[in-house]
């Protein structure tokens, strides 16, 4: 049976796509993946109240670093999973038969679908990040008042330590840099979906399509690592670049996106570098999609 939120096709290109795409989101919504959400906070509580820790940076920076550890991992599982698992279930409840017989064009289809993905990750990171900067925000005014009591009760509450502690919170605690790390998660998924997408366009099972993007998702991690172990010592300066550049186009490089850890350090992100990362992700996803639509279209349904 099929239901009413399939595309039309009386509906331009837009209203087919954003169809699929709220369609996708419902399906996935069934699968309780934003169930994630609840183990989120529980992770983001743990690391803000229940660890021992020194000093007021070590306490900030401990929230920091299990939150965003917690919103990679949600972003880049449900990445991967939901999107590895969209084909073969359309395949096999011979939805996508239907679908495609609209006539709906493949390209519309798999924007759908990708878009549906998105939104959900959209979602549940904008949502894992009221609730972080929330945890984050009490936890820095508790350290403040905390630190406040201790200058006071050692007779060190004079302007210039006061000051200092000010400053000590107000850079390790809620800044704009935490939601430009929550942005740059996303985009890491963004590219992780689009490439999950067109390796489930030739896969032959759900498994495979998650087993081969996890582990393209650990190249693409490493290849910073890779490069300076067997390329350095063997290649010229100018076979090196060549080597990076061949590598890039294989795997993406996710490690240019990996600026969280000097937002937990403190330190703030530059408009400059988050524009690198947004087009660096545009030039991606943009690939990975004409590539899937390439494989999609010659593949026997």
């Amino acid at each position: 049976m099929i239901n009413s939120a399939q595309p039309s096709p009386r509906g331009n290109g837009l209203s087919r796509i954003w169809t699929l795409a709220s369609a996708t989101l419902t399906q996935l919504l069934r699968m309780k993946v934003l169930a994630f959400i609840g183990v989120f906070c529980v992770i983001a509580v743990a690391f803000g109240f229940a660890f021992p820790v020194q000093n007021a940076e070590q306490q900030l920076n401990l929230l920091k670093g299990g939150s965003f550890g917690a919103l990679q991992l949600f972003s880049m599982v449900i990445a991967i999973v939901s999107t590895a698992i969209l084909l073969p279930r359309d395949l096999e409840d011979r939805t996508l038969y239907t679908i495609l017989s609209k006539p709906v064009p493949r390209h519309q289809y798999l924007l759908g679908k990708y878009l549906g993905v998105m939104t959900l990750i959209g979602i549940g990171l904008a949502l894992m990040d009221g609730i972080f900067s929330g945890i984050l925000y009490l936890r820095e005014n508790m350290v403040f008042a905390s630190e406040m009591a201790s200058l006071k009760a050692n007779r060190m509450d004079g302007p210039e330590e006061v000051a200092a502690l000010e400053a000590l919170v107000q850079t390790h605690g809620l800044t704009w840099s935490v939601h430009a790390g929550v942005l740059a998660v996303f985009l890491k998924a963004a590219v992780i979906a689009a490439m999950a997408l067109m390796i489930s366009c030739f896969s032959s099972s759900t498994l495979y399509t998650i087993v081969i993007s996890f582990f393209l998702v650990i190249i693409g991690h490493g290849q910073e690592l890779a490069r300076e172990f067997f390329f350095q010592p063997h290649l010229s300066v100018t076979g090196q670049k060549i080597a990076a550049l061949v590598l890039s186009i294989l795997v993406p490089d996710l490690g240019m996106f990996d600026i969280t850890d000097n937002i937990i350090a403190g330190q703030s992100v530059p408009i400059e570098a988050l524009g690198w990362i947004l087009g660096t992700a545009a030039m991606y996803v943009s690939a990975y999609l004409v590539v899937a639509h390439l494989l999609f279209v010659e593949k026997e349904l």
